[in-house]
């Protein structure tokens, strides 16, 4: 149901964080054109969008390839619309302000890739495999690792034997994290407010566990050689740089680096530090 705000009723306690600003927009988001918004960030930039089939799931991606011959950066949406409140799950997870779109929509690169999360932006129609469950407790399930790392692939093929960096926004990054650790083309690796140890954010927020989603904390070990920035707020009040700062220090090594920035909320402007942000490249041999 696009563009529609109801959520059905959970009766049990909030599983996970809350979807990114969904309390500040739940007044005007029933009415708002998600797809419109996407394509008015995507269309500028050149990004055109499709519909790829990876595993059981329809994905929906924007992409701009103009060299064959040259890495590729792929970035990675967050949750999206999950919740409309503390105990009520949205019916259609597409996010509102797109964040990780609008950051991919400022990249000059000269091949980029946006992946949104499985179910949003794909009409429920059709994509069947898609449920509740999918954006709220198993939002990090193995098989949307396989999903989104199946969808990867397809990508990589059109820059053949050309590197990967990966970009995660908020739950994006735990995304990033979990297919970088499963990969052997991943050349860089940032993450931009990333939800980077599932069970600590949600310790920090009185939420349920989600026993059926990976943590990716629990593979930091299995990224530590490949270099990687993790950018957070002072004022993020959702994933605070604590949680950087925790997952940091479980990868070890000196190829790991925490970013912290002043004057964004989680669900801020992002997309206007970006260009100053990405020209920090990761690298090994630095201190955190």
């Amino acid at each position: 149901m696009r563009g529609d705000c109801r959520g059905r009723r959970a009766t049990r306690r909030v599983t996970g964080i809350l979807g990114v600003g969904i309390v500040a927009l739940m007044s005007g988001c029933a009415s708002l054109d998600r797809n419109a918004h996407a394509d008015s960030l995507a269309a500028p930039a050149g990004l055109k969008r499709e519909v790829l089939k990876a595993g059981d799931f329809r994905l929906t991606v924007f992409s701009r390839i103009t060299r064959a011959d040259k890495p590729l950066r792929i970035y990675i949406e967050g949750d999206g619309l999950a919740w409309v409140s503390r105990t009520e799950p949205s019916l259609d997870p597409t996010p509102v302000a797109a964040t990780g779109l609008a950051l991919a929509a400022t990249d000059p690169s000269a091949n980029v890739a946006y992946l949104a999360r499985p179910c949003q932006f794909t009409p429920m129609q059709d994509n069947p495999r898609c449920d509740i469950a999918y954006w709220t407790g198993k939002r990090f399930a193995p098989e949307i690792v396989d999903a989104m790392d199946a969808e990867i692939t397809q990508l990589a093929a059109r820059t053949p034997g050309q590197s990967l960096a990966l970009i995660g926004f908020s739950g994006g990054g735990a995304i990033a994290v979990l297919i970088a650790a499963r990969r052997h083309d991943v050349a860089s690796l940032r993450t931009v407010a990333g939800n980077l140890d599932v069970e600590y954010v949600n310790r920090l927020h009185d939420v349920s566990a989600m026993p059926a989603s990976r943590n990716p904390v629990d593979v930091a070990r299995q990224v530590a050689q490949i270099p990687q920035i993790h950018f957070s707020s002072e004022q993020d009040k959702v994933v605070p740089p604590a949680v950087a700062r925790r997952f940091a220090a479980a990868v070890g090594g000196d190829c790991v680096r925490t970013v912290v920035v002043t004057g964004l909320a989680h669900d801020g402007d992002w997309q206007t530090r970006w260009k100053d942000l990405l020209v920090q490249t990761p690298v090994c041999g630095v201190s955190r």
